[in-house]
């Protein structure tokens, strides 16, 4: 009998943290159209069949894949009262760095209907602990955009320090886009 594989599966009081089956394709898919505007501008240009079922059907498995493997943890989040599963935003963390380095890069984003509500720093804030205690990731580096004043300042107020500044970066809805480099590193980590 095969044991049953252990995906994360993080709670907040006002939130879940999961990392969703490839049958949640279609709550993934509805959560990119509803936001294809607001996300526009801060994300590179989407793959050809992004807005497909297929697409994140496949993106999915893929992330379940990755983080069995150790190469990565992407969580969808939705409302914890909310039965319908509607998807709020996601966090993710990407590629996992082991050795000497003991690091990954912290993605996030959310829906324009629940922006400026701390849901955001809520989220981020368990999966942090779980990456640094459960994980063992010693350092997240998270990047953005210059303008992107509100992403800097939930990495600040979650203790992400600037560590630099990086010309032209990520192509950005067709143009180089600079960004503000920062990271936050786990003063608990052991090597056990």
């Amino acid at each position: 009998m095969k044991a049953e594989t252990k995906y994360p599966a993080l709670e907040t009081a006002r939130l879940k943290l999961t990392l969703p089956s490839p049958g949640d394709a279609p709550r993934m898919l509805a959560f990119v159209e509803d936001n294809r505007d607001h996300f526009a501008r801060w994300d590179p240009a989407p793959a050809e069949d992004y807005y497909t079922i297929a697409f994140w059907h496949g993106r999915l498995q893929m992330a379940r894949d990755d983080f069995l493997n150790g190469r990565s943890m992407r969580l969808v989040i939705t409302r914890r009262d909310d039965d319908s599963g509607r998807v709020v935003g996601e966090c993710n963390f990407n590629n996992f760095v082991r050795g000497v380095f003991q690091a990954c890069y912290l993605g996030y984003r959310i829906d324009h209907r629940d922006e400026g509500q701390g849901l955001m720093h809520e989220a981020l804030y368990a999966a942090i602990i779980y990456v640094f205690s459960d994980l063992r990731i010693h350092r997240i580096m998270a990047n953005y955009i210059p303008a992107n004043e509100r992403s800097g300042r939930l990495l600040r107020r979650l203790g992400f320090s600037v560590e630099g500044y990086a010309r032209d970066y990520l192509l950005i809805a067709g143009r180089w886009e600079d960004h503000i480099l920062t990271a936050l590193a786990n003063p608990d980590w052991t090597s056990e």
